[in-house]
């Protein structure tokens, strides 16, 4: 009995239990938490309609618009309440599980693409994402789909025949009749049966029909193009993505030319005239999206929140990959480290005679990384959400690893050591993981407001989450109060989070002068309000009676002395 052949019988059934253990933590507790900044602004800007939100996504906010779209319908369907807005993202995670291992199966085995699709199932960092309203759960499924399709082509020899032969070759079988069984005597025919067959029945039996394995290069190269094009207009940041897979193709086509003789490389590569049409028609799909991209990047450029990125950042950012959610106690923290990098070390010499797959998952991991810190040089952009998808080929690495354990018994402690150890994890953000209580905030406001009081923001963005949770009050109990950011308007300005000055100073004491009470919800003052000028403005023109902490924030409550 081959027990290998075994295993990858058996390793499907495997798979959907990985993917059924990991879609359950990824929905569990998934409406306990309030809902944070980020998470009402992308519910905001999907409740608009399609040419406005694309409008608001060009001027206020720094992504592309592919998550808002499928927002947009999927709030349509489903309603805004945080348990459903965060479905779409739990989804999303949850399918990514069985493509990671379909990766891992097509480059290495069955045992890595399900260890693979174990460490994914069971990430912190992953099941915390998968319960965020937000793109990057869509970004990792769109590039571990490009990833797939793109390791399929590495390792089909009919990559270098010209894109689109094999659907001409599919559609001219298709179009040419089956042969019919000659009549015959007697009471039954075939050639008298086809031709008694009417409509559907007698379409299908005109046309010859191939199996899909006559197609599926073709059909690989059209996965690529379109979820390539789909991680770009999922995050900004995925730019660096073709980056990474023009680099490795390019570099293995090099080393090809160069290298005529000799052992072949496990992936070999397609032909440049392939590769360049895959490419452009890439750039086709992307391209709507060019001129917003270059106005988005320019505001980033001119001013954005994320600070420059330091050795500890970065340790912190792979950190996470490996195991988020909460500090790990510093007894633990170096033996963890030691085995983490124990396991990726194990990972090289399992790909030691398979020098071209290591590249492949080293460059995508690399490039991206090291092209954030890049960038941050001149503006830093280094943050762990927007490098997600790495985590594709670093769990492949980390999985290849694991299995080259060899022993069977050995491989189960090991994973059972990454099982337990992420889980606890996983435990700790469930228990003690918090998100903004913006409903604590406005319930405190509710309490207490009166008709005709001013509500300020000093962050533009703040008041998304606050109007979230306030619009239920305001309809029930009719509550009537002006709203406005400070020191420029949201609504009037598109600007989502504009830096008060001194110079900014006599509007808002014009803006407080004709109301009697005016509440100020003061949040992300650091970025928005660095030297305070907002409440000290309000404390020189009225006297603050009262005030709320909450969790993400502080709200006050002044009035005429």
């Amino acid at each position: 009995m081959n027990t290998e052949m075994d295993f990858e019988d058996f390793a499907p059934w495997l798979v959907i239990f990985v993917t059924l253990a990991g879609g359950s933590l990824r929905i569990l507790l998934l409406n306990q938490k309030g809902l944070g900044v980020d998470e009402t602004y992308s519910i905001w800007l999907a409740s608009h309609k399609v040419v406005d939100m694309l409008q608001w996504v060009v001027k206020s906010d720094q992504n592309p618009p592919l998550y808002y779209f499928l927002l947009h319908y999927w709030i349509a369907l489903n309603g805004t309440l945080p348990y459903f807005v965060r479905l779409l993202s739990t989804l999303l995670g949850t399918v990514t599980i069985p493509v990671i291992y379909l990766i891992g199966q097509r480059m290495s085995g069955a045992k890595v693409g399900l260890a693979a699709a174990m460490i994914l199932a069971i990430s912190p960092f992953h099941i915390y994402y998968a319960q965020d309203t937000g793109m990057y759960t869509l970004l990792t499924f769109n590039a571990a789909v490009a990833i797939y399709a793109l390791v399929r082509l590495l390792m089909d020899s009919r990559s270098a025949r010209p894109i689109g032969s094999q659907f001409w070759e599919y559609l001219h079988a298709w179009r040419t009749p089956e042969p019919v069984e000659p009549g015959r005597q007697g009471d039954f025919s075939y050639e008298a049966e086809v031709r008694a067959q009417t409509g559907w029945s007698a379409w299908v039996s005109r046309h010859r029909w191939l199996p899909v394995q006559a197609i599926e290069t073709d059909l690989a190269w059209l996965v690529l193009i379109v979820f390539s094009a789909a991680t770009l207009l999922s995050h900004n940041a995925a730019v660096l993505f073709p980056l990474a897979t023009n680099f490795f193709v390019l570099g293995l086509m090099l080393f090809q030319r160069a290298k005529k003789s000799g052992t072949q490389p496990a992936f070999q590569s397609p032909s440049f005239w392939n590769w360049t049409k895959a490419q452009i028609g890439i750039l086709i799909l992307w391209i709507p999206w060019a001129s917003p991209f270059v106005k988005q990047a320019s505001a980033v450029f001119q001013r954005y929140w994320i600070p420059a990125p330091t050795w500890d950042a970065v340790l912190q950012v792979l950190r996470s990959f490996l195991n988020a959610s909460g500090p790990i106690p510093a007894n633990l923290d170096r033996g963890i480290w030691i085995l983490y990098m124990l396991v990726l070390c194990i990972g090289l010499v399992y790909f030691r005679k398979k020098v071209s797959q290591f590249l492949f998952l080293a460059a995508l991991f690399a490039i991206p990384f090291l092209g954030e810190l890049i960038v941050s040089i001149w503006r830093p952009i280094f943050l762990d959400r927007t490098l997600i998808w790495t985590t594709i080929p670093l769990f492949l690495l980390l999985a290849a690893g694991i299995v080259q354990l060899k022993f069977r018994l050995v491989i189960i402690l090991a994973l059972a050591g990454l099982v337990t150890l992420n889980l606890f994890s996983v435990s700790d953000y469930y228990r003690f993981y918090q998100k903004e209580d913006w409903n604590a905030a406005v319930r405190f406001v509710a309490g207490y407001t009166e008709k005709g009081d001013l509500v300020l923001f000093n962050s533009n963005i703040v008041e998304i989450p606050f109007d979230y949770y306030f619009k239920p009050y305001e309809t029930y109990y009719s509550i009537q109060v002006e709203k406005r950011g400070v020191p420029l308007d949201l609504y009037e300005t598109g600007i989502s989070e504009p830096e008060m000055t001194a110079n900014d100073i006599p509007g808002l004491i014009s803006l407080v002068s004709g109301h009697k009470r005016v509440w100020l919800v003061y949040s992300h003052e650091s970025y928005t309000d660095p030297m305070g000028l907002i409440p000290q403005t309000l404390a020189s023109q009225k006297k603050l009676i009262q005030k709320n902490d909450f969790y993400g924030g502080q709200v006050q409550l002044y009035v005429n002395p």
